[in-house]
């Protein structure tokens, strides 16, 4: 017996061939604008929340900084009596242990300084002297000298050490070593003989407390860069010593 389909069995068919083909290709067809419409908002979100995370982080950073006393000149050398005009304010952030506050700048004023003090330093008490105290007592000066390779012993000098002050003759010049102080205190120091870094020869500038009638020879030397520093004993007597009392 023959058995024949008819042209609408055989569309049913293909009809249900092609809606398979159609459903298996699906997993590869691009999401629809609408589809894609929550995630973009939900990164909008994200990104909201997080701008609003860094801008609370920078407030709070903010709010812990304080201000401190710092210096508003090019440079203070030791013995400066201090004025309003020399100060400005600086805030920090952080560790800032041992700086002077703000607040605290006017009972500051009047007093001397001790060591060395360049533009935008902040200023702690132990840079001055304390209250009434006077940084040169009677019968000293204090005297800054720039000492090259030779001049100074090759690791420097610390503040407190003990130094014979001594004028040497000029290159090509006749005399001898004539000495100038029998024993100077450094109150401060800076720089170095040698480069720590380059091994470089460098400058070390040192101030040191001397008798106030070797004021002129002294000066002259260190001017003349004739002048050389030679290191002591701890424990030597200064010619002056700091607090007055020889």
């Amino acid at each position: 017996m023959r058995v024949s389909l008819s042209s609408s069995t055989r569309n049913s068919s293909q009809g249900a061939r092609a809606a398979g083909r159609s459903t298996g290709g699906g997993s590869t067809r691009l999401p629809s604008g609408r589809e894609r419409r929550p995630a973009l908002a939900a990164l909008a979100v994200i990104l909201i929340l997080l701008g609003a995370a860094g801008s609370a982080l920078i407030a709070l950073n903010s709010g812990n900084r304080s201000d401190f006393v710092a210096i508003s000149v090019d440079a203070l050398p030791p013995g400066s009596k201090l004025e309003a005009k020399d100060l400005s304010r600086g805030d920090l952030a952080g560790a800032t242990g041992g700086l002077i506050p703000w607040s605290e700048a006017e009972k500051y004023i009047g007093r001397y300084t001790k060591t060395w003090l360049y533009k935008d330093q902040f200023v702690t008490p132990e840079n001055l002297t304390k209250k009434d105290e006077q940084p040169i007592p009677a019968g000293g000066a204090l005297v800054g000298v720039s000492l090259e390779a030779g001049r100074a012993p090759s690791d420097g000098l610390e503040v407190g050490d003990i130094v014979k002050v001594i004028r040497v003759p000029s290159a090509n010049a006749e005399g001898a070593a004539v000495p100038l102080v029998s024993a100077a205190e450094v109150t401060s120091t800076a720089g170095a003989i040698t480069d720590s870094k380059t091994s470089s020869n460098s400058t070390l500038n040192v101030t040191i407390l001397i008798p106030a009638d070797d004021i002129t020879t002294v000066a002259a030397a260190a001017a003349s860069k004739t002048l050389v520093l030679v290191k002591l004993a701890p424990g030597t007597k200064p010619d002056v010593a700091r607090n007055g009392a020889n």
